[in-house]
């Protein structure tokens, strides 16, 4: 049944792509060497066939038929040799250096794949729009309604990019199929630029529109911000913080798996941070921290280390104390402090683009 499936794959002239944390094993196998175009990220085994009969010939012509069909796939002698030598109650997994050694990965059109053994088509994209870019005002405090990043690029509206050719791998791989859309959830850094959108989807389009570029955004869902950038497109979405006017979305690839739940400590800017006041005492040092120069970067330093429970900030002095605890509220002019939370954040919705 696995060599007659393999044939089909083989006649409609198919991609064949085993996944990272995937394992194609046994009969399996057949059906990957088929692939006009193959990828192997995962696992790949192979093994002796078995049979719960002494039946001789059958085995040998069940034999004769894998050698026939392998063969026309166009499989390497090595790999055949590997499978025959290797018992039905073991599986050999072909190391990344065999898979490239065997080529078992291959293009699109079936021509003899790269030194890595695989093939990418050329990125003939143009660079990015340009932008100028605008470091923050370190001199004013966080504004509490604006989902913010560490440096905000200002730009008109991305235009299309012209779409480098790809093969179906490389296609299912690298081209987003969905959206992984969070609610509260602030990205941090990376901008590629900030624009005006009037709405979320707008700002979706936005980054979709950059050939793969934009890997995610942030979009400030307040209405009261009438002015000014409110869609951060960026190129990665490492860093998070929460914010409860941000709306926030990542991109994945056929393949990418759904995101799983994650936990994250926040300091969220419209709930969490108190003007005017000094959380006393429960320092994390006896120094204030050295490179937070600004209350924005006195909450993500926070942020950043999971000892700090919370901070104050001191605007005359520029000074940023992380705490270990949040201390006693103090009425205190020139100051702002802020408290951290854990929250659990999974997508809201994952939307398909197809």
């Amino acid at each position: 049944m696995g060599l007659l499936m393999a044939d089909d794959i083989h006649e409609r002239k198919l991609a064949t792509y085993i996944p990272k944390d995937s394992a194609c094993l046994s009969a399996c196998a057949y059906m990957f060497l088929a692939g006009i175009e193959r990828k192997v990220e995962g696992k790949l085994g192979v093994h002796q066939i078995s049979s719960d009969t002494s039946d001789l010939v059958g085995a040998q012509l069940t034999i004769s038929d894998i050698i026939d069909v392998l063969n026309r796939f166009d499989t390497p002698v090595d790999v055949l040799s590997v499978m025959f030598k290797t018992p039905p109650n073991d599986m050999h997994v072909f190391t990344p250096e065999e898979i490239e050694r065997y080529k078992l990965n291959r293009t699109g059109d079936g021509s003899k794949p790269s030194a890595a053994g695989t093939s990418a088509a050329p990125d003939t994209s143009p660079p990015a729009p340009n932008a100028t870019s605008t470091k923050e005002s370190t001199a004013q405090p966080v504004t509490p309604e604006q989902p913010r990043s560490t440096e905000t690029t200002v730009s008109t509206t991305p235009t299309p990019q012209t779409q480098a050719k790809l093969s179906t791998i490389e296609e299912f791989t690298k081209r987003p199929n969905r959206i992984a859309v969070y609610t509260g959830l602030d990205l941090f850094g990376d901008d590629i630029s900030s624009i005006r959108a009037s709405d979320a989807a707008e700002c979706t389009q936005s980054c979709l529109v950059m050939n793969g570029q934009c890997k995610a955004f942030t979009f400030n869902a307040n209405p009261k911000i009438t002015k000014g950038p409110n869609c951060f497109l960026k190129s990665s979405a490492d860093r998070a913080d929460g914010n409860s006017v941000a709306f926030s979305g990542r991109f994945l690839s056929g393949a990418d798996a759904d995101p799983p739940t994650f936990a994250l400590g926040t300091i969220d800017p419209q709930s969490a941070l108190f003007h005017d006041v000094d959380f006393r005492g429960g320092d994390l040092s006896p120094r204030p921290h050295s490179t937070a120069k600004t209350p924005l970067d006195c909450r993500l330093a926070c942020v950043d280390d999971n000892r700090c429970m919370a901070f104050s900030y001191n605007y005359a002095k520029k000074q940023c104390w992380l705490k270990g605890s949040v201390g006693t509220p103090m009425p205190s002019k020139g100051m702002v402090s802020g408290f951290k939370k854990f929250q659990n954040f999974s997508p809201a919705k994952i939307i398909s683009l197809n």
